[in-house]
């Protein structure tokens, strides 16, 4: 029971990071000390009834998690906000939650090999952003147009609108770097993180465009918040465990 209380507990205060990140592209840290100041009631519940045993996957948990999140967030892997709501999950999950609902055991595939919950939601939310390339793919080839060809590896990566447009467009980054040489053309280059546009940007793209330097249509990025996939990826965590070990496992089993 203390389980699905923590897991219902933890929904809104996931969700409400999606509308901020999707809206803001950020996500406050007050909403991080809010869940944990607010959370603690069910670690310092856990402690009573679990003792040191659970003081010990406590401090594993966290420390462990810290660290390796820690290491992919200096990788640009993903941003703070991000990184800080695994920690939480990571502190109010030390062990992987399991729970009776409706005559069924969750999570249906079972507890995975390595039992840090914070771990399986980061795995399934990577396995989740693996499918957003493929619906841009897919996106583009509803949109198709000649100019594309050009550079398809950019398929999967973003999609083509005119520069003039740019201006109506929120969180978007350019997947090229334009500059200009000493020759009076523009090279461009591709910016693997993305090129954050900004006012500064637009009237020089305008002006390589009045002179034809560039085409009407520039290769832009949503740049998709990872709370999305984090939320998705702990959704999944709860109802069905380890997505990735699960697939390797079912494909070695044949």
């Amino acid at each position: 029971m203390i389980e699905i209380l923590k897991i219902l507990f933890t929904m809104p205060f996931l969700l409400y990071s999606c509308y901020t990140d999707l809206k803001e592209r950020r996500v406050s840290n007050r909403l991080w000390k809010y869940m944990l100041a607010s959370g603690s009631v069910f670690v310092i519940y856990d402690f009573y009834t679990g003792g040191i045993p659970y003081l010990k996957s406590l401090i594993l948990s966290g420390v462990v998690v810290f660290i390796s999140i820690y290491i992919l967030f200096q990788l640009g892997a993903f941003g703070g906000g991000d990184a800080k709501g695994l920690i939480v999950l990571s502190i109010l999950f030390p062990l992987y939650p399991v729970f009776l609902f409706s005559g069924e055991l969750y999570p249906l595939f079972g507890l995975p090999p390595v039992g840090l919950f914070a771990f399986t939601v980061l795995e399934n939310a990577l396995l989740v952003t693996i499918f957003v390339p493929l619906g841009m793919f897919c996106y583009n080839l509803l949109h198709f147009s000649p100019g594309m060809l050009k550079k398809p590896f950019y398929m999967f990566l973003g999609y083509r609108t005119e520069v003039s447009s740019l201006k109506n467009k929120e969180h978007l980054s350019l997947l090229e770097k334009f500059e200009l040489d000493e020759n009076g053309t523009v090279s461009r280059r591709f910016a693997r993180a993305g090129l954050n546009f900004d006012a500064n940007l637009k009237p020089e793209l305008e002006e390589y465009l009045k002179k034809g330097l560039i085409e009407k249509e520039v290769w832009v990025t949503p740049g998709l918040p990872f709370m999305l996939s984090i939320t998705a990826g702990f959704i999944t965590a709860v109802i069905y465990g380890d997505l990735i070990f699960y697939a390797v496992f079912s494909f070695i089993m044949g």
